[in-house]
């Protein structure tokens, strides 16, 4: 053996302990395939960005992060939230709002410390803050706390535009979000949230699509967000028309951002639009709340070919048809928007799309609108993926949380569990069957002795797909403050292809 052949084997051992690598040994003269099934085994870190919450004085807003409990990790671990400007080494510029000068060395050394730090997984930690100074937050989950861990962020605006209750779950970053749904209308104050989590600059386009098609805006294009920092842009400085319905395509040119639309209205409330699912010829939007007074579908098609739409309503008893709104044509490259009015009637449901003919790729989203009058408040509700291994979903309390489950094919057993309280209580659990083409909204296991907050952490067991959605509601001064998020399948497992080192490669 040559000096040569010497040097790339001891490369080829290096390369295998440090990144894991392995190949494949060739089947044996009996035909038989040597490879072995992949491994799911727990993720060993998780990376979460939190949009900066409000801009009103008179918001309060609570953070809650939760792991759920994880068989095959190990005992070390942590999860912390740190502010974007505190991880980008500026924690001693921060401005005095009185004399506008710089809060000196103490207060960095103060604000260098994480916002939250988790404790145990399978109990949620909480942190609160209050007024329109709150940063953007980079959280960082490793060993135990990082299979599954999830962050709420919920803000109460007392008044103003906007006011009500807003939530949104921290999201990792990415390369490309769709968020059909976002407005310019002169009563809409709509902002695209970019955070970047990383040691160098991203650039980044924003393309908005109205019923017409693409809106050029220059402005749009080449935006720097700085390393660890969070910029959030204002839509309607992106173009001069006033469009009742959009769809905002973020784009990453170079490095990731999180992204997320803070849809404000002057008069009826606001929330957070998430990214819908990648784009798809199916779709399922869970959870619409039974007392919705208004539902607005939203679709794209980004493609060249239109779309049409079957458009189902999966409810408690079936899935039916909306009157009048039976399909759904999408132009391609346009943004189409349609009123269904109250199609719950009362029950729980959730929207399935499906394509009449041929399959064309569309991203969709719901606005939703409870009470009447000046006592209304809206959410949203984007496309989701589906529940898949494991989803869970924090901040829930013992009143005014729902959860619906919907499965749009098959009949599905599903578990959830509700954990311990952040404050005490004991983790409890209930399994429940959902007939296909059905939405259920479930009557959940409350933590005996509750405590606080919970988390709520969903597992089908059984049967076809299953889609979930949570919603929080809360009451202020007669107005049906509310907010639901998705619960997609929260990665927390990985499949680890298991193989055997096979050298000889290196010497053929």
């Amino acid at each position: 053996m040559n000096r040569t052949t010497v040097s790339l084997i001891a490369c080829a051992t290096a390369l295998a302990a440090v990144t894991g690598f392995a190949s494949l040994n060739a089947p044996d003269a009996s035909g038989t395939n040597t490879a072995r099934a992949a491994a799911e085994l727990p993720v060993e870190r998780t990376s979460l960005l939190c949009p900066s919450p409000s801009l009103s004085d008179l918001a309060d807003t609570s953070y809650t992060s939760f792991t759920p409990v994880t068989k095959g990790t190990g005992s070390d671990g942590k999860a912390e939230l740190v502010s974007a400007a505190q991880e980008s080494g500026d924690t001693d510029k921060t401005d005095d709002k009185k004399d506008g000068k710089k809060t000196g060395d103490k207060a960095g050394e103060k604000a260098a410390k994480p916002v939250l730090t988790a404790k145990d997984p399978g109990t949620p930690d909480t942190e609160d803050a209050s007024g329109g100074d709150s940063p953007a937050l980079i959280g960082t989950a490793e060993g135990r706390f990082a299979p599954g861990w999830t962050v709420q962020e919920t803000t109460e605006v007392a008044a103003g535009t906007g006011r009500g209750l807003q939530g949104v779950n921290c999201s990792g970053a990415d390369t490309e979000f769709w968020f059909p749904g976002a407005s310019t209308a002169a009563d809409r104050t709509d902002y695209v949230h970019l955070t970047n989590p990383d040691d160098s600059a991203a650039v980044v386009d924003i393309q908005l699509y109205g019923k017409d098609g693409a809106i050029d805006s220059p402005v749009g294009e080449d935006i720097t967000v700085p390393p660890k920092s969070s910029e959030p842009i204002l839509l309607s400085t992106l173009v001069s028309d006033k469009q009742t319905n959009l769809t905002v395509h973020v784009s990453v040119r170079s490095g990731r951002v999180g992204a997320a639309v803070q849809a404000l209205d002057d008069k009826i409330g606001g929330d957070w639009l998430a990214a819908a699912t990648d784009p798809a010829g199916s779709l399922v939007l869970p959870g619409i709340p039974k007392d919705a007074t208004a539902v607005r579908l939203v679709a794209f098609a980004p493609g060249d070919a239109d779309a049409d739409l079957k458009v189902r309503l999966a409810s408690p008893s079936g899935s039916i048809t909306p009157a009048g709104n039976e399909t759904l044509h999408v132009k391609a490259g346009m943004t189409t928007a349609v009123d269904l009015g109250a199609v719950t009637r009362g029950e729980a449901g959730s929207l399935i799309l499906t394509p009449t003919g041929e399959s064309v790729p569309v991203v969709a989203a719901l606005r939703v609108t409870r009470g009447k009058g000046d006592k209304q408040e809206t959410a949203y509700i984007p496309a989701t993926r589906p529940v898949g291994a494991r989803a869970t979903v924090a901040d829930n309390s013992s009143k005014g949380t729902t959860l619906s489950l919907v499965a749009p094919s098959g009949t599905a057993k599903v578990k959830v569990t509700a954990s311990a309280g952040s404050d005490g209580g004991t983790a409890a659990s209930k399994t429940y069957t959902i007939k296909g083409g059905t939405t259920q909204d479930v009557e959940l296991p409350v933590p005996s002795g509750l405590k606080g907050t919970y988390a709520l952490t969903v597992e089908p067991e059984s049967g076809g797909p299953v889609y979930a959605a949570r919603t929080l509601a809360a009451t202020e001064d007669g107005i049906p403050g509310f907010t639901v998020q998705t619960l997609p399948d929260d990665r927390g497992m990985v499949a680890v292809p298991e193989a055997d080192e096979d050298l000889s490669v290196l010497q053929k």
